[in-house]
């Protein structure tokens, strides 16, 4: 099943790397003093942009339930100078709601997903469905306006293509006049590569409203 064309953005080139573009657009959006999260922290590499973009008074959460991912991150953070405004929480992204200063809901400018499994770790280690559509629910009630939620979801493993078809049946039903929606692909790799979702959380929301006519960009 495809997006609508109003909501799909043109293939990226092979060399274009998802995670470099996903990164590019909440750099758009997240400046200093914010806060975002990282839903999904593996190495660290998205927690220690997102530390750079928020700067010395903005705030960043990372969740991850494996201790060798977040031992990982918490290096990397620290090699960077950058640990001090970074939270690592050894729990799963479903536990938002339960992990997250309540002062800060509706006010995240951004919230990254990269949903599979950490390269060279154990691959049986992956993110669920259940869990990642539970998490992605509770990070819209997070996001401030004009805020940026990404997805990054990988179909090549065991798993990765039923996870990805739910995430994007359920993007699919997002209020348009409260969410923008612009997919992502690699060219040739269209229907079996993986697939990058942002999601903007519209300043001047319409709810109900139908969607723009044309591409909707994020």
């Amino acid at each position: 099943m495809r997006l609508p064309e109003r909501d799909a953005a043109p293939a990226a080139p092979r060399q274009a790397r998802l995670t470099s573009l996903a990164q590019a657009a909440v750099a758009e959006v997240l400046g200093a003093g914010m806060a975002a999260i990282d839903a999904t922290v593996g190495n660290g590499h998205d927690t220690l942009f997102l530390a750079r973009q928020v700067g010395a008074a903005g705030q960043v959460y990372g969740f991850d339930v494996q201790p060798g991912a977040l031992a990982a991150a918490a290096a990397r953070l620290a090699a960077a100078g950058v640990a001090d405004r970074v939270r690592l929480l050894h729990a799963g992204h479903e536990s938002m709601a339960e992990q997250l200063p309540a002062a800060l809901r509706g006010r995240v400018g951004a919230i990254m997903f990269n949903l599979g499994y950490l390269p060279g770790s154990d691959k049986q280690c992956i993110t669920r469905t259940a869990s990642t559509l539970d998490a992605l629910r509770q990070a819209l009630d997070w996001l401030a306006p004009g805020g940026l939620l990404t997805v990054l979801a990988y179909r090549g493993h065991a798993g990765g293509g039923e996870e990805a078809a739910a995430v994007r049946h359920w993007l699919q039903g997002l209020d348009p006049g409260l969410y923008r929606l612009r997919r992502q692909a690699v060219a040739g790799q269209q229907d079996s590569g993986p697939e990058l979702y942002l999601v903007c959380r519209r300043p001047n929301p319409q709810p109900g409203a139908d969607p723009e006519p044309g591409p909707d960009q994020a």
